[in-house]
């Protein structure tokens, strides 16, 4: 009896097999352009508006729109305010994100929580929060007026209050977070060493989070050089007194669009140094 072979397929007749790790990855492909087209769409949604504002700005005759009066003197008053607001900062944050960062007591995250209000406080809420507390039939101003005719609202010093009060909650934060990561052992080697709770914290702490009071120096910053809505609920918008560089530009935008324009791209690239200031922090 002979035995009957059965022919073998030749190389070609064998179907290709597809290995699984390559399956895996064009599965993996498909759906991951799921997720890239809503990505890519909100990346547009940022990018769109800030080339449009590049595109529509007249280059040729940008100096021309830069010596505007309303460029002028709202860039000169918001480099003032900020100024002295970011001395308030220092004076006024660095303390309190220590004591924040220090304390364990069970009120302190309370305290915690109602700093960080005015993150999420629509800036004209805060500026009528301010009105009510500083103006003259205000609860604190209207004591200042009647006593020593002191009246803040719609001047300057209102203008630093108002950035003052949307900017500090940012360097607190930054700077909590930065002095809430330190050993607390340094206290304890400085007190050792004889040194009192001030010396320490001027001559130990702030060297050592310097990178964080950095951080939240540029972040209060840039959101007091943009405040607009508790500024022009507080203080208003006089040219020359009041009126900031945001205010600026919604001032000129019905007068002399091309001025606004200008104004706005020179805040844009002022937005782009402070992102490049926190590169380190935040670009990984």
């Amino acid at each position: 009896m002979t035995a009957t072979r059965v022919p073998r397929r030749g190389p070609a007749e064998v179907p290709p097999r597809v290995p699984a790790q390559g399956r895996a990855a064009r599965r993996h492909t498909s759906r991951s352009w799921s997720l890239r087209v809503p990505a890519l769409v909100g990346i547009a949604f940022i990018v769109v508006p800030l080339l449009a504002l590049l595109v529509r700005t007249d280059w040729a005759n940008i100096t021309t729109h830069l010596a505007a009066p309303v460029v002028g003197e709202s860039l000169r008053l918001s480099a003032v305010t900020t100024s002295a607001t970011m001395v308030l900062v220092w004076l006024l944050g660095t303390p309190l994100a220590w004591l924040l960062a220090r304390s364990d007591h069970p009120l302190t995250s309370w305290g915690r929580a109602l700093i960080t209000v005015p993150l999420v406080l629509p800036p004209v809420v805060g500026g009528v929060a301010l009105l009510m507390a500083f103006g003259r039939r205000g609860v604190l101003g209207g004591s200042l007026d009647a006593w020593f005719g002191i009246s803040i609202p719609f001047t300057t010093v209102a203008v630093v209050m108002a950035e003052l009060f949307v900017a500090l909650p940012f360097y607190v934060i930054s700077v909590e977070g930065a002095m809430r990561g330190l050993d607390r052992r340094y206290d304890d080697i400085a007190a050792t060493l004889g040194a009192g709770p001030v010396r320490t914290f001027t001559t130990v702490v702030i060297p050592m989070v310097l990178p964080g009071i950095a951080a939240g120096s540029a972040l209060a910053w840039a959101r007091a050089l943009g405040e607009f809505g508790a500024t022009i609920t507080f203080a208003g918008s006089f040219p020359g007194r009041t009126q900031t560089a945001p205010l600026g530009v919604y001032a000129a935008l019905e007068q002399d669009p091309q001025a606004a324009t200008a104004l706005s791209v020179v805040m844009l690239l002022v937005s782009v140094v402070v992102l490049g200031a926190l590169r380190s922090r935040w670009l990984r």
